[in-house]
């Protein structure tokens, strides 16, 4: 099995909720192997994160935030999310609400473009995103956005192939990507890093990021500076919020450790412990693991060992 064929694939039953909806890579496969890990939707209702944004509300319905309902239909056709009144309307909140801004309509926005791609059953290809790289350079992330805004941003563009470097590769869109890239890493590390830290960091983002992370260096993209720092910062929590990991996300987790590990980042010593911290709870919970769990770990394990890690 080759690097770039193997991962962690799964279906769910969709719901209406937008955040980290799956994208099944696996169904996507010509080959018919493993693909890229998709990470089970969150069925909970949005949360709204106590003291960060308590000033921020939406306002009243208008043009854009029409589109915007209706671009998150999965059948949609992709031209109506190439609204500039959308990214207008993305831009204007932000800059209006400045610190009191969480994000969240830009995280509609990005669900929106996961969902196209969803239901074409493919990423976006060369064309679309070079077609949508001409809206997002005004796309900005910020610190002051929510958990959930940023981890369902970087999660949906990630899966959607908004970061593919796409060969040949156009200056303006690699440039857009780069600093879409650097704003939303940014704001990750940033809320990683608060003491105490950050109340709304959970175990279901913290597998969207890192699976997303993984694919972003499996694709190409390893020497994004702030990457390597946002990756340190992520193991940590997985440490921390260890037992709050349902099988899929240990699953999901632990791919993106052995991908990480076959791009050259076997010599962090977080990752390693991440890893050891991560093995009790796949014996632990090992009799919900089904057949796709199973093999996709044991593709994982033996990866993880083939890159030095048979001491773990």
């Amino acid at each position: 099995m080759d690097r770039s064929s193997a991962g962690i694939s799964g279906r769910y039953a969709r719901s209406g909720n937008d955040y980290n909806q799956p994208y099944d890579h696996a169904a996507y496969s010509r080959r018919g192997r493993y693909r890229h890990a998709t990470v089970r939707q969150w069925d909970n209702p949005p949360r709204s994160t106590p003291g960060h944004n308590e000033f921020y509300h939406s306002s009243g319905p208008c043009s854009s935030q029409y589109l915007l309902r209706r671009s998150v239909n999965p059948t949609q056709d992709f031209n109506a999310l190439l609204k500039q009144e959308i990214i207008d309307e993305l831009v204007s909140k932000s800059d209006r609400f400045g610190h009191r801004y969480d994000g969240r309509n830009h995280g509609q926005y990005a669900s929106s473009i996961k969902k196209y791609t969803s239901a074409a059953k493919r990423p976006l290809n060369r064309a679309e995103q070079s077609q949508l790289m001409r809206l997002l350079q005004n796309f900005t992330a910020t610190r002051s956005w929510n958990w959930r805004s940023l981890t369902t941003t970087f999660h949906s563009f990630t899966s959607a192939g908004v970061f593919t470097p796409h060969k040949p590769m156009d200056e303006r869109v690699k440039h857009t990507q780069a600093a879409l890239l650097s704003t939303l890493l940014d704001a990750i590390i940033f809320n990683c890093n608060q003491k105490p830290e950050a109340r709304d960091i959970d175990a279901q983002g913290i597998a969207n990021l890192l699976w997303a992370m993984a694919k972003l260096v499996d694709n190409g993209q390893e020497r994004i500076p702030e990457l390597k720092e946002a990756v340190a910062v992520l193991l940590p929590h997985v440490n921390a919020q260890k037992k709050q990991f349902i099988p899929q996300g240990i699953a999901n987790l632990l791919w993106a450790m052995a991908k990480l590990v076959d791009n050259g980042q076997e010599r962090r010593p977080e990752l390693k412990e991440t890893v050891a911290a991560l093995l009790p709870r796949v014996n632990a919970q090992k009799a919900q693991f089904n057949a796709q769990g199973i093999a996709n770990l044991l593709w994982t394990m033996a990866k993880l060992v083939d890159n030095g890690q048979e001491q773990t």
